[in-house]
């Protein structure tokens, strides 16, 4: 199946992509995969992102759209893939399509995450990270630490990113609604948009993305 994943950050999109492509034995496609493995391994297209992010530039579509190009035609992703952050907006979608019809494949769906905006800002807002080891991360609501402020792993100091505070989240929100949210609208179009809850325990998020999925598979055949 070729898929595109969307939804507004905070839905969990990193973990439901990751369980999606494993179950259906496709590759996982990230666009923040992309740029860190064209960088290191300084790609032409890599140092063209880089230069642009090292000016503080957005990098244009048309570098993400050859860093997509090229991922897709690799051997793993001939049988299918899932997409995970692009296309980004209209623009990219359109190029995708025009990709896929190159070779003469479409897409199967386009898998939308639905979650609250609140919950969302709730979510991401709530994450605290241990200094010593950004990979020990708690939740103040979710998972919170049995000692406020400090890692249960390694007793050191927790503190909230940057990145994560409620401003800036909202500001995130913002620029989802304005730039990628009318993808949506552009595939729904196409009749290709499947819209499930992204509320709830992770195991059930995933079982119903593979039902709507499997509704979408059934319908095509």
């Amino acid at each position: 199946m070729r898929i595109v994943l969307v939804g507004p950050p905070g839905a969990g999109k990193g973990t439901q992509a990751v369980r999606l492509a494993e179950t259906l034995t496709v590759p996982h496609i990230s666009t923040g995969d992309l740029f860190r493995a064209n960088i290191s391994q300084q790609t032409e297209l890599g140092k063209l992102a880089k230069s642009y992010m090292d000016a503080g530039n957005l990098v244009p579509d048309e570098v993400t759209i050859a860093m997509a190009k090229d991922r897709m035609e690799q051997p793993d992703a001939v049988n299918g893939f899932l997409l995970d952050g692009f296309p980004r907006n209209v623009s990219q979608a359109k190029a995708l399509d025009e990709l896929l019809q190159g070779e003469g494949i479409t897409l199967d769906a386009v898998l939308d995450l639905e979650v609250p905006e609140e919950e969302v800002v709730k979510r991401i807002a709530g994450r605290r990270i241990c200094r010593n080891d950004s990979s020990h991360v708690f939740h103040v609501t979710y998972s919170a630490p049995k000692k406020e402020g400090v890692c249960d792993v390694c007793g050191g100091e927790l503190y909230q990113r940057d990145d994560d505070s409620e401003d800036t989240v909202r500001k995130r929100l913002e620029v989802y609604h304005t730039q990628t949210e009318p993808i949506i609208d552009y595939y729904k179009a196409q009749g290709l948009v499947r819209t499930i809850s992204s509320l709830g325990p992770v195991d059930e998020i995933t079982k119903r993305a593979l039902e709507a999925l499997k509704r979408e598979k059934a319908g095509s055949e």
